[in-house]
C-alpha cells in the first residue's frame, strides 16, 4: 500500500495526527530530501527508515518500489512541504501503483494554493491551477493562452522571479487585472498583497520579495474587479 502524506508548508502545528501515525507505522518513508524530512520526523519523534525519492531518481526507483509494495510492504511518500504530486514528485509512483493493483491513499492536509486562493478575496469556487510556469521555452505562449481565462489562475513562483513574472503578467494580462500575491503561507511573516497587477508589481519592486509565492490572477472581466 502507498500512502501519500502531506507535510506542513510552514507551521509544524499543521501536521495531522493521522499523518504522524502513518509515518510511524509505514515500513519505509520515501522523502524528497531526507535531510529536510529528517527534521520533521525528529520533531514528531518518528524513528523510521527513509529513502530518497525525488525528480532526479524517480524513474529509476519506481519499478523496484512497486515490486516491494506488491510483496507486502507499506510505504509513505512525503515531499519537502505540502502534498506530494502537486508541483512535487508523486504522480509517477501513484500511477504505477494503480496500474499494479496496489492501493493508494492520499491523506488530506497542507498544500499552498488552497489557503492562498481562499484568502485572496477573488472568486474561488472555480479556478485553474498552473503551478510553476516554464522558465523559458513556451512561457509566453502559455500565458497568452490563459489571457482570456474567466476563472482565477493559480501560479507558484520563486521569490527571485516574482518581479519579472509580475511584469510579464502586466504585459499579457493587463495592468488593471486583479491579482493577489501570497507569501510565507502559515509562517510567521505570512502576507497577502492584493490589488491591480500594476499596484502589486510596484509593491514588490519597492519591497524585496522573500519566501515562496502563490500568485492568484483574477478572471478576465469587462470592468475592473475590486478586491
Amino acid at each position: 500500500m502507498l500512502y501519500i502524506v502531506p507535510t506542513p508548508i510552514g507551521n509544524l502545528e499543521d501536521m495531522t495526527l493521522r499523518a504522524i501515525r502513518i509515518l510511524k507505522e509505514a515500513d519505509l518513508i520515501l522523502a524528497e530530501d531526507t535531510r529536510t524530512s529528517g527534521i520533521l520526523l525528529k520533531h514528531f519523534d518518528i524513528h523510521n527508515s527513509m529513502q530518497s525519492y525525488h525528480k532526479f531518481n524517480e524513474h529509476q526507483a519506481v519499478a523496484r518500489l512497486v515490486e516491494r509494495m506488491r510483496g507486502g510492504e507499506t510505504m509513505a511518500l512525503v515531499s519537502d512541504a505540502g502534498t506530494p504530486g502537486i508541483s512535487d514528485p508523486g504522480f509517477l509512483l501513484a500511477r504505477e501503483c494503480v496500474r499494479n493493483g496496489i492501493e493508494v491513499q492520499c491523506l488530506p492536509g497542507a498544500t499552498a494554493f488552497v489557503p492562498a486562493l481562499v484568502a485572496s478575496g477573488l472568486p474561488c469556487d472555480r479556478f485553474v491551477f498552473e503551478g510553476f510556469l516554464p522558465q523559458k521555452k513556451g512561457r509566453r505562449t502559455r500565458l497568452e493562452l490563459l489571457a482570456e481565462e474567466e476563472r482565477p489562475i493559480v501560479f507558484y513562483e520563486s521569490p527571485y522571479r516574482v518581479v519579472k513574472t509580475l511584469e510579464q503578467f502586466c504585459e499579457v494580462f493587463g495592468r488593471e487585472r486583479s491579482v493577489a500575491a501570497c507569501r510565507e503561507i502559515s509562517k510567521m511573516h505570512e502576507q497577502t498583497v492584493r490589488g491591480t497587477m500594476a499596484e502589486v508589481t510596484e509593491h514588490f519592486k519597492t519591497n524585496e520579495p522573500k519566501g515562496e509565492f502563490v500568485i492568484i490572477v483574477g478572471p478576465k472581466v469587462d470592468k475592473k474587479e475590486t478586491i
